[in-house]
């Protein structure tokens, strides 16, 4: 790979005096939607035009995008007439989802990092969300290390799922100053999807991150854009990529990187940046001893700009920044907050599952018993027993015994006076699996025999209780017009 664009020893470094923080400044944008008639054939206000001519720019000079998903900014870089790349515009990203990071697979809602090259062909003047510039998700960088994914955007409408969102208007100044540079001849536009500002302090106050080692590697590649000022040719190769390097031969993205080299003029220019670049990381270190970053959920993002979504349509969902949610925190304090996060995940989880177990058990949006074990069993009829031990004991009788055994004995006819027999017979309430009888006065009862109270005489033998109405009633044949009333179950 050859850098035709790498600049001399003594021009690169005069810059590196310059290699600051680029400002946050957010522009306004010169668009009133009322009054375009063609989204594709939209001309620049005058107002951008003259700020170009100022910056001794051509309206068809190329551009560069780069994007920082904390800061949540898009910002705009065009090439002067010295070729150096300034920055134009910087617009306030409306939406991203996801967290600081790549995205991995499809459905993972994460807007992607990395360094895309974006085609004429990945312009969409048709799409859904006003305009669209396709990614180029994944590239051989996403590919080589198993990260897939569609239809990763830079559109409007303000709604992400793994896109960057703008407000229309926002989109409407951004294709249009890619068009122009296509039109200028232009082959490719760099996109450079950041997850911050990578300077000494950002880089220290994400050092725990899982992503760390990620984010060094794109860091190159800023690094070397701040020092030229001109988008840095890049390969990959052992699944990583590697920024203007003279490279023999064609590099193979998951295999051995071939022999390459740094050109003098950059290893100077790199030499000087990151002795102060690493002078300014140990100082930020010593500041952050003892505090972590708390990086904030979409949802705690999206809760500081709430108030943005009143009077729009539900599709409008701006997400604010990083750096307005998130906050730096003590260790253990934040150990806490991620225990406590834990435990409501498990909770979440525990309630879909119930939710899950519980829709199984209705239909139609109706509910459906789930069959149980009766507590009580089913009354039988038993058979007579041998001996006195079940003697004068009935089906109908049984039915009064509240948590007593179904077990009788003979009474002494002298010793407990004879109930008298009803003259109504009883009405019977029938339920699922359990029977209920209405006795019509407490007398009845008395019709149940009881075992003799110890001490009492044994009645002879012949001594037989009279029989009662009820047992008299179960004695008595069916007639044919009318069932005995035990026949209801």
């Amino acid at each position: 790979m050859r850098l035709t664009h790498l600049a001399a020893t003594a021009a690169i470094a005069a810059l590196l005096s310059g290699c600051t923080a680029s400002e946050t400044m957010v522009d306004s944008v010169d668009v009133n939607l009322k009054t375009v008639t063609s989204k594709v054939n939209y001309e620049l206000s005058g107002k951008i035009v003259q700020k170009m001519q100022a910056m001794n720019m051509a309206k068809t000079s190329p551009i560069m995008l780069r994007i920082f998903k904390e800061e949540g900014a898009l910002e705009v870089w065009k090439a002067n007439s010295a070729n150096r790349f300034e920055k134009l515009r910087e617009y306030k990203i409306c939406a991203w989802s996801g967290k600081l990071g790549p995205k991995v697979k499809e459905g993972d809602r994460q807007a992607p990092e990395g360094y895309y090259p974006l085609a004429p062909g990945q312009m969409n003047p048709n799409s859904s969300y006003y305009l669209a510039i396709n990614t180029g998700f994944p590239n051989q960088f996403d590919r080589a290390n198993g990260r897939f994914g569609t239809n990763l955007m830079i559109h409007g409408a303000c709604s992400s799922s793994g896109c960057y969102s703008m407000t229309d208007e926002q989109m409407q100044e951004i294709f249009a100053l890619a068009r122009d540079a296509f039109k200028g001849g232009q082959k490719t536009i760099q996109l450079q999807a950041l997850p911050f500002r990578m300077t000494a302090e950002n880089m220290a106050r994400h050092r725990n991150s899982p992503n760390f080692e990620f984010w060094k590697n794109l860091k190159e590649g800023y690094d070397q854009f701040e020092i030229t000022k001109r988008p840095p040719e890049f390969a990959v190769c052992e699944k990583k990529y590697v920024f203007n390097k003279q490279i023999d031969g064609k590099p193979n993205p998951t295999g051995q990187c071939p022999a390459m080299s740094t050109p003098p003029a950059m290893e100077m220019a790199l030499a000087s940046y990151n002795k102060k670049y690493d002078e300014e990381y140990g100082k930020a270190l010593k500041k952050l001893d003892g505090l972590v970053w708390y990086e904030p959920t979409e949802a705690e993002r999206k809760a500081i700009v709430a108030k943005q979504r009143a009077g729009r349509e539900l599709a409008y969902a701006p997400t604010g920044t990083s750096l307005d949610a998130g906050k730096l925190m003590k260790v253990a304090d934040l150990e806490k907050q991620e225990a406590r996060r834990a435990e409501l995940e498990e909770a979440r989880k525990a309630i879909e599952i119930q939710t899950a177990a519980l829709e199984k058990t209705t239909r139609g949006g109706k509910s459906v018993p789930v069959p149980q074990q009766n507590p009580l069993p089913r009354p039988v009829l038993q058979a007579e027993a041998p001996a006195a031990e079940n003697a004068g004991n009935g089906f109908f009788a049984s039915l009064f015994k509240k948590k007593q055994p179904l077990t009788t004995a003979t009474i002494d006819p002298e010793a407990a006076p004879q109930p008298t027999a009803p003259t109504t017979s009883l009405p019977v309430t029938v339920e699922t699996q359990q029977v209920k009888v209405t006795p019509p006065a407490a007398k009845a009862v008395a019709s149940a025999q009881k075992k003799p109270l110890p001490g009492q005489p044994q009645p002879a033998p012949d001594a037989q209780a009279a029989p009662t109405a009820d047992q008299a009633m179960l004695d008595q044949p069916p007639t044919a017009d009318k069932k005995p009333f035990w026949k209801l179950w």
